[in-house]
């Protein structure tokens, strides 16, 4: 069989994730072996992977670090049973979640194709030949954790559904079984602070365009436990040049995500927090995965109508809460309407609004500093009112989780 011709080198799994862990795995550790011409040799059962080794080893009784290892080519491309994929893949996973110490952990993970729920993280896989994962054919949404409730699960369930029929899936579980599901994960996770994601696919089946050859659409989700500190400081905002969804799917939360993405990644490169979509017609629309909204001069609260946007939980129930800044005279109006970049600039305060940064105030957009440039006293009132509500609110929003 050919060689692979990328370079180890090039590779950054191999390149930090090898030479960090073979010395510290128990397993790969009695598999390890050097030859007198330098060349490493790895073997797990009959998988045998080579690597070229730095001269300044002598022998094989001598530690070494990443820096000594040259990571040239594999020899062969080895030909896998079923026993050593399971088992190199459980490894391999669990040392690249270790490595990257990423501040997100997942807890449990529920999928209607193995039908149960797993808490091993290095099983928490999904088929490639699903038809969300190729074709991009799946919705999805989100439902936080606060102190061992699910925050607003029946409004995101609905939005779900309503996705769901859009994208013309049907559910392989009718909704209060669905709900249940949603629920035992989160119960077999034991987190009490995170949040739950839950994707629809049209299932499992072939590479096809179509999904006529997948026999059953499939559920998964997963509880992820964000180890981040929490950050409500006031951010920039720039102007996406990265298209806007068409309002058919723009209204639609589905796994087709690669416009929301390039445009993070260009307000990233801008040293900003997010881009701001806006609409055909010029209007302020929404950011990448929020909802933004605005205090005017004449202290209104206006947020863009949904109509062409994705419907935002979150920036619903925060509208719903800023009637009690009305009652108490902070705001004089809530108004969901059109609102131009230009009135939008000109604004007192402006926020992001999502499941996500619940609230955050934007202090500058593209070169325009807002309002003051420091967080505004709305903001941070709405703020406090949905965390609040996240931890004391009415039982239409928050669902117990029995552990």
């Amino acid at each position: 069989m050919a060689s692979i011709r990328t370079p180890i080198s090039e590779t950054s799994f191999f390149a930090r994730n090898w030479s960090d862990h073979l010395q510290n795995s128990h397993i790969l550790s009695q598999n390890l072996s050097f030859s007198s011409h330098g060349v490493r040799s790895l073997q797990f059962g009959n998988v045998k992977l080579s690597f070229s080794r730095s001269n300044t080893v002598k022998n094989s009784s001598q530690t070494q670090s990443p820096a000594e290892i040259e990571w040239t080519q594999i020899s062969d491309v080895p030909l896998l049973s079923s026993a050593e994929v399971s088992s190199l893949n459980s490894f391999l996973l669990r040392t690249s979640r270790e490595t990257y110490k990423s501040k997100q952990q997942y807890l449990a993970m529920f999928s209607s194709v193995f039908g149960g729920i797993t808490t091993d993280p290095a099983v928490m896989v999904i088929p490639l030949d699903d038809h969300m994962v190729h074709r991009g054919h799946g919705v999805f949404d989100t439902a936080a954790i606060m102190d061992g409730y699910l925050y607003e699960l029946d409004q995101h369930l609905d939005r779900f559904l309503r996705s769901a029929t859009m994208a013309k899936i049907k559910l392989p579980f009718d909704r209060e079984s669905t709900r249940k599901i949603l629920i035992q994960t989160v119960s077999a996770s034991k987190c009490r602070i995170g949040s739950l994601r839950y994707w629809l696919s049209a299932g499992p089946g072939d590479f096809q365009l179509s999904p006529s050859g997948c026999h059953q659409s499939a559920l998964y989700a997963i509880v992820i436990q964000d180890q981040s500190s929490s950050d409500h400081s006031g951010i920039k905002v720039v102007t996406s040049s990265v298209p806007i969804k068409p309002p058919q799917f723009a209204v639609m939360k589905s796994v087709n995500y690669l416009p929301n993405a390039l445009s993070k990644m260009e307000a990233e490169e801008n040293d900003a927090y997010a881009a701001i979509w806006l609409d055909d017609g010029g209007l302020i629309a929404e950011g990448p995965n929020m909802n933004v909204a605005f205090v005017t001069k004449e202290k209104e609260l206006v947020m863009p109508s949904f109509d062409k946007i994705l419907s935002g939980c979150t920036a619903k129930r925060v509208l719903v809460l800023a009637e009690g800044l009305v009652r108490d005279g902070k705001l004089q109006g809530i108004k969901v309407r059109d609102v131009t970049v230009e009135e939008g600039k000109q604004a007192e305060e402006m926020m992001l609004i999502g499941s996500g940064v619940l609230v955050r105030p934007v202090v500058k957009w593209d070169d325009k500093v807002i309002g003051s440039g420091k967080e505004g006293p709305v903001t941070r009132d709405l703020l406090n009112l949905i965390l609040e509500d996240m931890k004391s609110g009415p039982t239409t929003v928050r669902v117990p989780v029995p552990y």
